[in-house]
């Protein structure tokens, strides 16, 4: 066939993640569909791939991809005419420690609020399903009957041909050389046998995906890792339904293959591939068998499955898979217009290709996801990954540790300390034990701090990554004053003639407030769901600075930047690194700091969410008085060179009315108790601001017609059927992370988006998202690890509900 001149996508990589979007495309009604193999349809990954499909996922998003992919695979042979072998045999998943079992225990939280049908099963009723094992040590499993595996091949053909039926076109063997990008998008793409124009551009190029990536000067963070795993016949009959089984205190994993078994599994010391660049001609092709480094992974399959030890051993197969530095798929439009990536599926794109295709095709065509997509967005990624030696060392780590139990709060090791405050060297003196946010050094808590507690001390899952030092900095942040690095913030200078009519159609607050003022807001979507959550502070009649959280300013500068007018009338600008951050909160921080400046620090004088320029001691800043702990204070702001000289002023200063230095695990215990919202858990792009019970920031009368107030007022006319409620547990020590099933009247109505312990009001606080008619003072249930613990429904905030200490 004869190359198009021109269409209106062309999608890059022909695997199941290219086929799967091009299939989602063309049953939107995209017909001008245009999709690219350099080789032949499934000759990168995908025709090496071990085929397990598993839905359960850490979030209901994730999940969703998954289980719209299972219910894509159960119809497409009939679809299609072509066989995918899909077989929803089920899955099994083996502990063989209290710790993993509890693991078990949480994961069938989730799916219960997810919907999936997990069951907890014994460790004879495990062998039962599964005759081939042994149950030695098997403490448990947790079963999924609609789990199952299939022929990978056999997908991406099926999706093809799902694909070509609607009026997409596929042409193999058509290389691209070059993708051309025009005033900031997407102008065309160059192959070796013609250019094409277009506007749209998805790259689907697996192991590949970065040298493409890298012709529209985008990066990407993927590592191609040599994945092996084991096609053995056994004598030992094979019941048909044999279910998938992993064993992740083993490292493997097992499925059924004709007459025989594939083992595979994620082995300790990985074998990255490829960093060098990739040989042109590297398609339908493995690498060579690594029987040293499998060797390991096959003595813990023999002790599982024994029959493996008298096996016939057909062939170990050895492929580069794409992975990322935390092992999610890579989605979504980059920062050139119009260049879209689906890659980067880390061995377990087989299970979401389905879902994430069509995820992909609303992204395009809508111009937004149609869910929450944050854990797999390229946006997620700084601008450390460009550094091919860090973005390794990340992805390694996550390799090496697939099957290890993460306990929340966890911190990765690999690649640190990168990003350091000018306190560093301070914070270090103090005992700060630190953990790492988008490659920022931040303290947890400082081991100076950890005192013997007078009441709760955290237990289980909670004390794994817990310190008494949590408790300390918490009181004495609300008895006294607490310090507080937050260099990490990520911050947004805004400026230009159109700077202030930008935000107004972007936020849903009046941004047109006088100079100096602070304001709460969201960015939204066209849906209504909140994309954004900062505050704005108005320095002049055309400048604005924003402040958001650490791991989110590459997001809200890329929403920012794509609705950024063409005409040079606003300028964005990123300054995190330009400037520090120190936020001093508590009763006696207006008696620390108000010695250090000639200004006013009064309330009458500087009241709560203004802004002010003023010298600390001798440091120039720009004074925020905003809070996320619910305590009297300020953020201060200043150039990062005069940083270490700020924390030693106030440090200076507050240690005689015993300032103590904070940690973010104190931030979050405190946040928890006033109710303040953290976006990507509490708020997310699928709640919009009414549901998180921000109506308060919401301006529906402003002239402007700002992105999602459509949707907005449609919510407040028709009435919004959930509403975040806070939940204290009657058991003090129960604690939720998130994720966790909430039960009201025998049914499951929500899910925990976050939780921990308040020491304040010492109790275990959860937050959910429950129907609107649970109010204030009703009885709920919370399971945490499989038991259903007795909750009730408060009123908020929990803390100071009269707002008294943040306007003192």
């Amino acid at each position: 066939m004869t190359l198009p001149d021109r269409a209106r996508v062309v999608i890059i990589g022909g695997g199941v993640g290219g086929t799967s979007v091009a299939y989602h495309l063309a049953l939107r009604g995209w017909q001008d569909v245009l999709l690219l193999e350099r080789a032949q349809l499934t000759s990168g990954s995908t025709f090496h791939s071990a085929g397990l499909v598993g839905q359960l996922r850490s979030t209901m998003p994730l999940t969703r991809l998954m289980m719209d992919s299972v219910a894509l695979y159960g119809r497409l042979k009939d679809e299609t005419g072509i066989d995918v072998g899909w077989r929803p045999v089920g899955s099994l998943r083996l502990a063989s420690t209290r710790e993993r079992m509890e693991e078990l225990e949480r994961q069938a939280g989730w799916g219960t609020s997810f919907g999936l049908p997990i069951e907890l099963v014994s460790a004879g009723e495990a062998r039962r399903r599964f005759p081939l094992m042994t149950s030695d040590g098997v403490v448990g499993a947790a079963f999924l009957p609609s789990d199952g595996y299939l022929d990978p091949s056999g997908l991406a053909f099926a999706l093809a041909e799902g694909a070509r039926r609607r009026g997409a076109r596929i042409h193999e063997g058509v290389r691209v050389t070059a993708v051309d990008i025009v005033h900031g998008g997407v102008g065309r793409v160059v192959t070796d046998q013609g250019a094409i124009e277009t506007e749209v551009v998805v790259n689907a190029g697996g192991i590949y995906a970065p040298e493409v990536a890298a012709m529209a000067g985008v990066s990407l963070p993927i590592i191609p890792m040599a994945h092996q795993y084991l096609l053995a016949r056994i004598a030992e009959p094979i019941p048909d339904d044999l279910p998938t089984m992993r064993d992740p205190d083993l490292l493997v994993y097992f499925r059924r293959d004709a007459n025989g078994m594939v083992m595979g599994g994620y082995e300790r010391n990985p074998a990255p591939w490829g960093l060098s660049g990739i040989a042109p001609d590297f398609n339908n092709r493995l690498l060579p068998e690594d029987w040293p480094r499998f060797e390991p992974l096959s003595q813990n399959a023999i002790s599982r499955v024994p029959a493996l030890e008298r096996a016939e051993v057909v062939k170990l197969i050895n492929g580069p898979e794409a992975f990322t530095p935390d092992n999610e798929f890579i989605l979504g439009e980059s920062a050139v217009r119009g260049f879209y990536v689906a890659a980067g599926f880390c061995a377990h794109g087989i299970a979401g290709a389905g879902g994430m295709g069509k995820a992909m095709a609303d992204w395009i065509i809508d111009g937004e996801p149609s869910l929450d997509l944050w854990r797999m967005d390229l946006r997620r990624f700084g601008g450390q990954y460009r550094s091919q030696a860090y973005t390794l060392a990340r992805t390694v780590e996550v390799y090496s540790t697939y099957y290890d139990i993460h306990y929340p709060n966890e911190e990765r090791e690999a690649g640190r300390p990168l990003r350091l405050s000018p306190t560093y060297a301070r914070l270090t003196e103090l005992g700060a034990c630190f953990g790492e946010k988008s490659g920022w050094e931040r303290p947890n808590w400082f081991a100076s701090n950890a005192v013997a507690p007078d009441g709760f001390r955290a237990s289980g899952w909670a004390a794994k990554h817990w310190s008494p030092a949590i408790a300390s900095e918490h009181r004495a942040t609300r008895e006294r004053a607490g310090l507080f690095d937050e260099t990490s913030f990520a911050k947004i200078e805004l400026g230009g003639p159109g700077a202030l009519g930008f935000l107004q159609r972007l936020c849903d607050n009046d941004i047109d407030r006088p100079t100096g003022s602070v304001t709460y807001t969201q960015m939204l979507n066209q849906r209504g769901g909140i994309e954004c959550d900062f505050t704005v502070t108005r320095l002049d009649d055309e400048r604005f600075f924003i402040v958001t959280g650490t791991a989110f300013g590459n997001h809200d500068l890329a929403w920012m930047r794509r609705h950024q007018p063409s005409d040079g009338s606003v300028a964005i600008e990123d300054v995190t690194s330009a400037r520090a951050c120190l936020g001093i909160w508590g009763p006696r921080a207006r008696d620390i700091v108000q010695p250090l400046t000639r200004t006013d620090l009064s309330s009458s004088a500087f009241p709560y969410l203004s802004a002010r320029s003023l010298a600390v001691g001798m440091v120039p800043c720009l004074a925020l008085r905003v809070t996320y702990v619910g305590e009297l204070g300020w953020e201060f702001y200043c150039p990062t060179e005069y940083g270490l000289e700020l924390w030693d002023t106030l440090w200076k200063a507050g240690t005689p009315l015993g300032i103590v230095a904070g940690g973010y695990r104190a931030i979050e215990s405190m946040r928890l108790e006033k109710g303040y919202r953290v976006w990507s858990s509490d708020i997310t792009p699928d709640d919009n601001p009414y549901e998180a019970g921000l109506g308060f920031a919401v301006r529906l009368d402003k002239s402007v017609d700002f992105i999602g107030k459509a949707a907005l007022a449609k919510a407040r006319r028709d009435g919004i059927r959930r509403r975040l409620r806070p939940l204290l547990l009657e058991d003090p020590a129960a604690i939720t992370f998130g994720g966790e099933p909430v039960r009201v009247d025998g049914n499951v109505a929500g899910r925990v988006t976050s939780g921990g312990y308040g020491y304040t009001i010492e109790r275990s606080i959860a937050y959910a998202y429950l129907p609107v008619a649970c109010k204030p003072g009703d009885v709920a249930e919370v399971q945490v690890f499989g038991r259903w613990v007795a909750a009730t429904v408060a009123s908020e905030p929990l803390y100071d509900p009269a707002g008294e200490r943040i306007r003192a």
